[in-house]
């Protein structure tokens, strides 16, 4: 019996290995390709705070982590990505998050953020799925991603002694209203819907949100193969803002000017 648990965790141990590789390399082809329309910067062009040392990150960026390994999360950014919504949650006060999921990073919001910081976190309900509102031009994969990231009750942050500092909201983002937070939020998350009709009117309030000088975040902007409402809606915005992928993750950012 010894024997056969052994071989059977090495074969577990093999399987998660070779899941983790493929997903590194699919990743790895689709985030650092540079025939993307929108421009990439290093994440110091973003915000000075990355910028690197004789060492590679400086103490500056360290922040309380959960890592994905070699876990497939539904919906999960990368543990790069997570990172750099960590670091930048450092110096927020008000945040705001289009699509909860699980709540991870809510939480590491609210884990890395200051003691004073408010989260403020959406999703659509599990009982009320039906809400879901997509556009004629919307892909039909996009849907369906939306709803099952959708299926969550409790999340990450549920109690945990940080649950205090998130507000979670329940609605279509196309239609709650935000208005207690326009103009007050230091950093938005948009990753909600990847929908086309979802992502644009997401990014309207997003930009809506942000104070001058805030930063707002879009995830997933890889490639039209690749959650093409994405790729569609922020390609048309950065026609008219100046927008800027950040190098190594598929992450776009803008920061509203302070003038």
């Amino acid at each position: 019996m010894t024997a056969f648990l052994a071989v059977a965790f090495a074969l577990l141990a093999a399987f998660f290995a070779y899941r983790f590789a493929q997903e590194r390399e699919a990743r790895k082809r689709l985030t650092y390709r540079s025939d993307l329309p929108i421009r990439s910067i290093r994440p110091d062009e973003l915000d000075p705070v990355f910028t690197p040392g004789a060492y590679g990150p400086t103490v500056a960026t360290e922040v309380a982590f959960i890592g994905r390994g070699p876990y497939r999360i539904e919906g999960g950014t990368s543990d790069g990505e997570a990172w750099l919504l960590a670091v930048l949650a450092k110096q927020a006060h008000t945040l705001f998050e289009f699509g909860t999921c699980t709540g991870k990073t809510a939480y590491l919001w609210a884990r890395n953020a200051p003691d004073d910081a408010r989260i403020v976190t959406l999703t659509l309900p599990p009982q009320g799925l039906g809400e879901y509102r997509a556009g004629a031009g919307d892909d039909p994969g996009d849907g369906r991603a939306a709803l099952t990231e959708s299926a969550f009750e409790r999340f990450l942050y549920s109690d945990t002694p940080q649950a205090g500092k998130v507000t979670q909201l329940f609605g279509d983002s196309k239609s709650i209203d935000l208005s207690p937070w326009k103009g007050q939020c230091d950093l938005v998350f948009v990753d909600g819907s990847h929908g086309y009709s979802y992502v644009k009117s997401d990014s309207e309030r997003a930009v809506d949100l942000v104070r001058p000088g805030g930063i707002v975040l879009w995830h997933d902007y890889v490639g039209r193969s690749h959650s093409p409402g994405v790729f569609q809606a922020l390609n048309e915005l950065a026609q008219r803002l100046p927008l800027a992928r950040i190098a190594g993750t598929s992450i776009v950012a803008y920061r509203r000017p302070t003038a």
